[in-house]
């Protein structure tokens, strides 16, 4: 299963949801209904013998009018937990006492975590997601929280990066990725907030009685008093129930893609020893992977391991049990767990070593490829790489990360760091626009960065093409800790650098998309993004402008052009396109047309992707404006382009 086909599972996992959700709450609205028919007298209860005779006694106009009250509740508590959760993923982990690691952090146990999503990242094609560390938590255990890859982060507890191997961390670290590229993350914060709406009647039974203890202790007991007592239990036992049904949508929409997540997270580290090593250490730790924190309830179905334990979660677990999951990953495993005092730091070291030599390797592998004339078929294929990345990746993006100057890589690791990364990017060659570009930024950017991006210049004129993709995604997380008015003049000076020379070329278009669409919806509140396309016959327009952009961008002649837009349309199956001429493109027009195009549906998306890619390869060269051009179209439709797959 591809991640085309992930994206679309979610979908249909989220029909699932709303089933369970509405037959939960007709159960919760016939319990209720019982109660305060008997409560308030409707209903003898010493009278009721079977189920016809509760049907007679039963007052249909009482039973729709409570119906309707409880369904208000319900829903009422559900949008307002997704609201509280519009946020992001940051809301979700700091509800659990996560703190936010800083990129630049030294702490030996952060920076190899941070160097592990790093390279997880780049591997991936996305900009590193903010990590969140629990460190209150001495379990074993990690989660992935957000809408979309633009706003997820993921949150590791103390005892992961204490108690894991560099080897283990990146196995869990893989199988939380897994769940940001396949919409699991999405469906997590729905189940969050349908199962808020569920248990609120517990909620509103605890606050019944509260009042009621109150005001009785004050008037004394009478009948009004004493069945409203009998409603705030009622309520509550109600409550107990809720919880139960919320326990069993949890495990039927959950469990089965722990699996799926563990086998990415080996497809992706191609090293099951990773993962099931993790897994063993849970077993043999003796705070295994609880979560402490009072949230962990309502999120446990996001763990990477079964974060709470009781008599409920026994009945409906969230997570396969840790002897299954590892014998999944590890058929010969001889049922022992891991319970040595620390982890193996032979991985680190070894890694560290291997290094330079696996720049070597991984670029002579690509180069390789490429000149065997892999043609379009290979790159085809490697669409599966998309947001499921090969162990090859990841070298490459080790290699990548060694080679990138230690200067301009750290500086991207923080925030003054990263602004004057982004705007030496957006400089132009030419002495005369140069000049009134640095002109902005002495006026209107912040002393420190304008100072810093003359000092990066030299450097960044230097650096090598394969290198800004990777420093974007590097650059992007430390972006994400500026504040909105910092950040609002950090948009206002990149756009003005761009509009200097008067003209947006493709280079500065798809940096601008880049960065924008990972940062916007930090800032800003977004309207969530839905599917409301489900054929890419239904944007044909959007889609001949795209395509059009692309041909022109890798071609020397129109000729060439020709070649690449048929060769696109050829993978894309569909007839009536032409391609447009270079002037009738215009970027205003680009931007919209991908606004339509983002509402395609995960597989409609993959057709548009491979006609990219059949574009780009059409004359087997790839330069370095169809590759940033494609990421930016890939970026936009939330679909994350490993490094070397194009």
């Amino acid at each position: 299963m591809n991640f085309f086909e992930s994206q679309d599972r979610v979908r249909k996992n989220t029909t699932l949801l709303i089933v369970l959700f509405v037959l939960a709450v007709i159960a919760l609205i016939i319990m209720t209904n019982v109660l305060v028919m008997i409560v308030f007298g409707f209903i003898d209860s010493n009278q009721l013998r079977d189920g016809q005779t509760l049907i007679r006694q039963m007052d249909w106009q009482t039973f729709a009018a409570v119906g309707a009250g409880v369904s208000v509740v319900v829903l009422a508590g559900s949008l307002y937990k997704i609201m509280a959760l519009s946020g992001g993923g940051k809301v979700v982990a700091e509800s659990l006492g996560g703190q936010l690691i800083p990129q630049n952090a030294q702490d030996p146990n952060q920076r190899k975590l941070l160097n592990v999503v790093e390279e997880m990242a780049i591997a991936s094609g996305t900009p590193a997601p903010p990590v969140y560390l629990l460190a209150n938590e001495p379990g074993i255990n990690a989660f992935a929280a957000g809408f979309s890859p633009r706003d997820a982060v993921i949150g590791v507890t103390r005892g992961a990066i204490e108690h894991l191997s560099r080897e283990q961390l990146q196995g869990v670290i893989a199988h939380e990725f897994s769940h940001i590229f396949n919409g699991d993350m999405r469906l997590n914060i729905r189940l969050m907030g349908a199962l808020n709406g569920i248990l609120i009647l517990g909620i509103l039974g605890y606050y019944l009685l509260y009042s009621t203890s109150l005001s009785g202790r004050r008037r004394g007991n009478d009948k009004s008093g004493a069945a409203l007592l009998g409603l705030a239990v009622g309520l509550m036992i109600i409550g107990f129930a809720g919880t139960f049904f919320g326990g069993l949508i949890k495990a039927t929409v959950s469990r089965q893609r722990e699996y799926l997540a563990d086998a990415s997270a080996v497809q992706f580290t191609r090293n099951p020893n990773g993962i099931a090593g993790a897994l063993k250490r849970i077993g043999g730790l003796e705070s295994g992977s609880k979560i402490e924190n009072p949230g962990a309830p309502e999120v446990s179905h996001a763990f990477f391991a079964q974060g709470i334990s009781g008599f409920m979660q026994m009945l409906s677990a969230t997570h396969p049990p840790l002897a299954k999951r590892i014998l999944r990953i590890d058929p010969a495993w001889d049922g022992k767990f891991d319970s040595s005092d620390r982890p193996d730091a032979a991985p680190d070291a070894k890694q560290a070593a291997e290094a330079k030599s696996t720049t070597r390797k991984a670029d002579a592998r690509k180069m390789g490829a490429y000149a065997a004339g892999a043609g379009v078929a290979g790159v085809m294929t490697a669409m599966d790489q998309i947001g499921n990345p090969k162990q090859e990746a990841v070298d490459y993006a080790r290699s990548l990360l060694s080679e990138l100057s230690a200067v301009i890589k750290e500086a991207a690791r923080e925030p003054y760091g990263a602004r004057a990364i982004i705007y030496a990017m957006a400089l132009d060659r030419g002495q005369e626009v140069r000049a009134g570009q640095l002109q902005q930024l002495q006026n209107h950017a912040d002393a420190d960065v304008h100072a810093l991006t003359l000092e990066l210049m030299p450097q960044m004129d230097d650096l090598d093409s394969k290198f800004r993709l990777p420093l974007i995604d590097i650059a992007i997380p430390a972006l994400k800790q500026l504040s909105l008015s910092q950040y609002k003049l950090f948009k206002g000076n990149l756009n003005a650098l761009i509009e200097m020379d008067s003209r947006v070329d493709l280079m500065e278009w798809s940096l601008q998309k880049i960065v924008f669409n990972h940062l916007d919806g930090q800032f800003f509140k977004l309207a969530p993004m839905r599917v409301r396309y489900s054929d890419t016959a239904q944007l044909d327009k959007e889609i001949e402008l795209v395509l059009s952009m692309m041909a022109h961008a890798g071609a020397q002649d129109l000729s060439g052009a020709q070649d690449a837009f048929a060769a696109a349309i050829d993978a894309l199956d569909s007839g009536g396109l032409s391609l447009l001429a270079q002037d009738q493109i215009r970027i205003a027009d680009l931007d919209l047309a991908l606004e339509k195009l983002e509402k395609l549906n995960p597989l409609a998306k993959s057709k548009l992707l491979k006609a990219c890619v059949a574009s780009i390869w059409r004359d087997q060269k790839m330069t370095a404006v169809e590759l940033e051009l494609f990421r930016a179209f890939a970026g936009v439709l939330d679909c994350p382009m490993p490094p070397g797959m194009v």
